[in-house]
Parts: C-alpha cells; structure tokens; sequence
C-alpha cells in the first residue's frame, strides 16, 4: 500500500502484517490525543519513497517508541511500536483509498496501563 502525509511530501509504501484485522487505537497520554488508528507493519515491510528528510521524530517517557511526523503539515505517519520494537504502527488515514471511518468499531489498547510501565 501507498501512503501520505497531508501536504505530500512523505510518501511510504507498507505491506500490512494483517490488514487492518489488529488495528487498534491507544488511550496512552500521546496517542488519544492524536486520535489515529494504527495497523501493524514488520519494520522491513515500511520503506520512506519520498521525503525522508521530510521526517521528525518525537519520543517521550521510556524513549522505546519513536513516532515519525511530516514536518511541514505535522500528520503522523508511523511509529515503531514500545510494545513490540520489531514492528511499526501505521496510521490507516494516510493509506490511499482509505478512510478510516469504514473499519467500523475498532479496538482500544490499554497504554495507560502498559506492561513497560511496571
């Protein structure tokens, strides 16, 4: 699948591990107040096309997962997961042809209370 930021300037291409069947949504402390949903990638499976440079990078707490941003419109595109560094999140609106109002109900992920944490 191909994806982009708002403004265009980061493209990616992703293979989904499983589609969108695991995609989920967080209530930790950043990801409901960004609000994406987010699929899962193996890290070999995302490649930057276009605007790597384009890119910045946000971590906070334990610094495991990093979460990637276009720095010209400010859309999240991916992250590589605390849970599980081996794979990345990647936020389902920015796939073409996608909206993520169609996946219907889609899980939450309790990252208040996340096992790192403990």
């Amino acid at each position: 699948m191909k994806g982009t930021c708002h403004c265009g300037a980061v493209e990616i291409e992703v293979e989904l591990l499983n589609g969108f069947a695991d995609a989920r949504r967080c209530d930790c402390s950043f990801c409901r107040r960004r609000g994406a949903i987010a699929a899962t990638a193996r890290l070999s499976d995302l490649r930057v096309v276009r605007g790597a440079e384009n890119l910045t990078l946000y971590q906070f707490g334990t610094r495991t997962a990093k979460h990637w941003f276009c720095r010209t419109c400010g859309i999240y595109t991916h992250h590589q997961r605390r849970s599980n560094p081996e794979e990345y999140g990647v936020n389902v609106a920015i796939l073409e042809g996608v909206n993520p109002r169609d996946l219907g109900e889609v899980p939450w992920t309790d990252g208040v209370n996340h096992p790192s944490d403990r």
